[in-house]
């Protein structure tokens, strides 16, 4: 892609964005970033920009939009009518992932699913570090697809891993991975979609470029996935973790048991696997079939899968306090996620929650909290929304700030509880990111045992 003296608009200025505008400046094209903050909130972010793009902040003029050459959009920018007028106007609108894979000659693997995409992408790289091969892992869990650009990792030889969301794939339009894999498919961010078949359809183009040459791995449990693989031009292998399969990955006792097209059957054994729940076994189960169909040997895929010891913000455990554990899920800002957490936890625990809604209801929490929880800590936005969806399956209690939250439900727990940060919410409303939350929830852990010492 020639962006040779090009007038490239780069909008948002997250991360995201300011590898994109490093890119296109390096490769000589005139670069302006927009975004609707203003300087002042986004020194840092500027700071990290080459001294020949220019800003323009604080709104999206109409006439930068229309006179681009070319438009890089980040992830979190929301439709514009800027955007809209752009596009009838001709201009091409790419995202950073997109603009990225045109870049790159390595094989692909992208992840998408409403929750354990972090967790998946990061396992399957530590299960294909063995092969030796010039390696990425990134997308959405953190590091963005432009750093891997002129890398090894982006050439012939080279495998990218990378975690996509649904705001990542609107902007995808040739993104072909060898294998693609949906995890999972529940309500949210339906505050943007509106239903769930206009967020499913996001998801789905995740397989759009791809031909008979590549692979879909999609959940077998869920028929809103294997929807999505009908007609696919790739081949399709499903993992289930409730029935045995003839092909793909299901479980087998205290096995997980891999049968790709034409290859011996893996057998990968469960019990040193260091994450728990049944949502991880299916991350596992998705992330060990991605990685043989890549050409992981069982031994590559064993290692990495015993190995694994989780990601933070994804129920970390970050302390204890007078026989009471904590644990920062911060990363569960869906109701599904929460379910998927909660499922057969431990003991008794006070439930910290709350931030910003998403769109979709609460009641389905109802009979997962009824008699596991203490009590809910409500705090964000969504918290008379959230306590009007649960009143009556724990006491219910509201707060201001993540340090109140933590001192009140380190005081309502009782010896051998846990305090569990799972929101069921987006951040933004109190935090930047849900990092941010998880930290800040951590460090009012940790001022608790200050306080005891």
């Amino acid at each position: 892609m020639d962006l040779e003296g090009k007038s490239v608009l780069v909008v948002g200025l997250g991360l995201s964005g300011i590898a994109a505008a490093r890119f296109c400046a390096a490769e000589g094209a005139v670069v302006t970033v927009n975004d609707r903050k203003r300087a002042q909130d986004l020194a840092k972010e500027l700071a990290r920009l080459p001294g020949s793009v220019q800003t323009v902040l604080g709104d999206h003029p109409e006439e930068l939009f229309a006179t681009a050459d070319l438009i890089v959009l980040s992830p979190g920018v929301p439709p514009l009518p800027a955007l809209e007028a752009a596009r009838d106007a001709g201009v091409e609108v790419l995202g950073e992932v997109e603009l990225a894979a045109r870049q790159m000659r390595s094989e692909l693997v992208a992840v998408t699913g409403t929750n354990g995409k972090s967790t998946t992408t990061a396992w399957m790289g530590q299960m294909l570090a063995g092969l030796g091969r010039p390696l990425f892992v990134g997308g959405n869990l953190g590091v963005p697809l432009m750093e891997a650009v002129g890398t090894d990792a982006a050439g012939p030889e080279g495998i990218a891993v990378v975690e996509l969301s649904s705001f990542q794939l609107e902007t995808c339009r040739t993104l072909r991975p060898k294998v693609a894999l949906v995890l999972n498919l529940s309500a949210d961010h339906l505050d943007r979609y509106g239903s769930m078949e206009d967020y499913a359809a996001a998801k789905a183009r995740i397989f759009a470029a791809q031909t008979g040459e590549d692979y879909a791995v999609v959940n077998g449990d869920q028929p809103r996935c294997m929807a999505l693989a009908e007609g696919l031009a790739s081949r399709v292998l499903p993992f289930s973790s409730s029935r045995p399969l003839e092909v793909g990955a299901s479980l087998s006792g205290e096995e997980i048991l891999l049968r790709l097209p034409g290859k011996e059957v893996m057998r990968l054994s469960t019990r040193k696997i260091r994450l728990v729940g049944r949502h991880n076994l299916e991350n596992a189960m998705a992330a060990s079939l991605a990685a043989a169909l890549l050409g992981a040997r069982e031994e590559q895929i064993r290692s990495g899968l015993e190995g694994f010891a989780g990601l933070p913000h994804r129920m970390e455990h970050v302390g204890d306090h007078e026989g009471v554990r904590f644990f920062n899920d911060s990363k569960a800002t869906n109701v599904s996620a929460v379910a998927g957490s909660m499922s057969g936890f431990p003991g008794r625990y006070v439930l910290v929650a709350g931030g910003r809604h998403k769109g979709a209801p609460y009641q389905p929490l109802r009979g997962l909290l009824e008699g596991s929880a203490r009590a809910l800590v409500l705090l964000g936005e969504a918290a008379d929304l959230m306590a009007a969806d649960l009143r009556g399956v724990a006491p219910i209690h509201r707060v201001n700030t993540m340090d109140e939250a933590v001192t009140l439900a380190a005081e309502l727990a009782q010896p051998g509880d846990s305090v569990v940060l799972s929101p069921a919410c987006s951040s933004y409303d109190m935090f930047d990111n849900f990092e941010r939350r998880g930290e800040a929830f951590a460090s009012a852990v940790a001022g608790l045992a200050g306080e005891g010492s």
